[in-house]
């Protein structure tokens, strides 16, 4: 590397996942949007490049050049957006980072995972499908779920929380872009013993 400079192209993807559209705004199922909105704020850039079917924006998290993605596929086809950029920029899964909601955690627990099963997120399934791997490091945001679960379950994750739990979601959103710093300067054993 000549003068030590980095080469141009991206090192990591870094997703978000959600539903686009103002109707799923604020729901729990936005929650990697959330933290998606929240890391592209502190790095002081916009999310507002259209690409990979994707809103998207490049910035620097933990000493790495990544391309932050927040699919507008809806969130059972995310693997196809993130399947084309992965493709593009020759990233191998344990280099894609995922942001998504998590009702098996309680509201406002977070967890880092270096790879996993979809857990019955359509979101995580669709991109294992494309991606062909399930080794991609995750950050869960815990939702919790219904009392009554089941039926129930499709209008918790995409309903919108009461204002004392979207501030507990918005804290755990904070904590995921730190985990997800962790992640990529450190590797997933140290973030998951500092976040976990």
């Amino acid at each position: 590397m000549l003068f030590g400079k980095k080469p141009a192209g991206v090192e990591w993807l870094v997703v978000g996942l959600g539903n686009p559209g103002e109707k799923y705004r604020n729901t729990r199922h936005n929650m990697g949007f959330l933290a998606a909105d929240l890391l592209a704020e502190q790095a002081g850039v916009r999310v507002d490049r259209i690409k990979y079917k994707s809103v998207t924006a490049q910035l620097e998290l933990g000493g790495a050049r990544c391309l932050l993605m927040k699919p507008q596929t809806f969130m059972n086809l995310s693997g196809e957006a993130v399947g084309e950029a992965a493709r593009f920029y020759k990233i191998p899964p344990e280099r894609v980072l995922v942001f998504y909601d998590d009702v098996s955690l309680p509201a406002g627990k977070i967890r880092v995972r270096p790879s996993g099963s979809a857990g019955g997120h359509n979101g995580i399934k669709s991109i294992i499908s494309h991606l062909g791997s399930q080794d991609f490091p995750r950050v869960k945001i815990g939702v919790g779920r219904p009392a009554g679960g089941g039926d129930e379950m499709i209008d918790w994750v995409i309903g919108v929380p009461p204002l004392d739990e979207r501030k507990v979601l918005l804290e755990a959103a904070k904590r995921a872009v730190e985990a997800a710093e962790c992640v990529i300067a450190q590797g997933c054993d140290k973030a998951q013993n500092r976040f976990n």
